[in-house]
Order: C-alpha cells, then structure tokens, then sequence
C-alpha cells in the first residue's frame, strides 16, 4: 500500500483528533481539551518548535507522527524527539508507520537537523519495524513528575 507524509494543516484536525484519541486510548492515557486543543494550536503555530505530519491513502488520514525540534549542547543543528506515533489499528503493518518515519528522517537529512530519536516502551509491538530503522542505544530514561 502507499502512503504519502505530509504537513497538518487546519483542515485536519478533526482527522488527526479521531487518531490523536485513539492514540491516548492505545497508550493508557487520558488528557485535558485544554492540553489537545493547545498541542494542536502549537502544530499550527509558525513560531512553535512541535509539528505534526500525517500519513494518508487516498481515502483517509491513517497516522501521525507529532515530533519536537530542540537545540543540543554536542550539536549545532536541531535534534528532532519524535515523541508521538500512531497508526490507526486497521492500517497497521501495512506500511504507514515505515512511510512517517522514514519521512521524518528525510526532512532531517533536508534541513541538516543532527538526528530523529524517540522512545518507547518495551512491550511496545513497533519495536520490530524501530529495529529495522534504527538503532536502540544504550541510555537509560528517568522521569521527575512535576
């Protein structure tokens, strides 16, 4: 199947809402209107750091990948955290995951960012597709809640 990345845009909102609920859904978590409406507003935002880019067939927007630009101390360039991806259930394994990465990873090598990471969860079922597109390192994550 194809795909084609590509920039959110106003008009996909109600698309990417739909995904971004079941995304939260699939993860365990809940969030406020306030926090989606404002991640969302961000990804419209020309002066934000956070963007969103969409995979979609002919038909319908199927997944998302919602990253965020940061500058580094070892770097000049910007890194790119890859923080959010999903798929919608029906289309998984089909490519559209693969499409988004690899998408991301070529607008890095375009605007000369110094690297696309993310993290997941161990049990997570997309670490055979994370394996084949990059490499798991040996960092350890800890968390402060504030």
């Amino acid at each position: 199947m194809s795909f084609k990345v590509r920039e959110a845009k106003a008009e996909d909102y109600d698309a990417w809402l739909r995904l971004w609920n079941g995304y939260l859904q699939f993860s365990g978590s809940t969030l406020s209107d306030e926090v989606t409406s404002s991640t969302w507003r961000r990804v419209l935002s020309s002066d934000s750091d956070l963007m969103c880019r969409l995979a979609e067939t002919e038909q319908q927007v199927v997944g998302f990948a919602m990253c965020v630009l940061h500058e580094g101390t070892w770097v000049t360039q910007p890194h790119c955290y890859l923080e959010d991806l999903f798929v919608d259930e029906s289309m998984r394994g089909l490519g559209a995951g693969k499409a988004l990465i690899e998408a991301v990873c070529d607008e890095a090598r375009t605007k000369s960012w110094s690297k696309v990471y993310w993290v997941t969860r161990e049990t997570n079922p997309a670490r055979a597709l994370y394996d084949k597109l990059a490499v798991v390192d040996n960092f350890v994550r800890y968390t402060v809640k504030i």
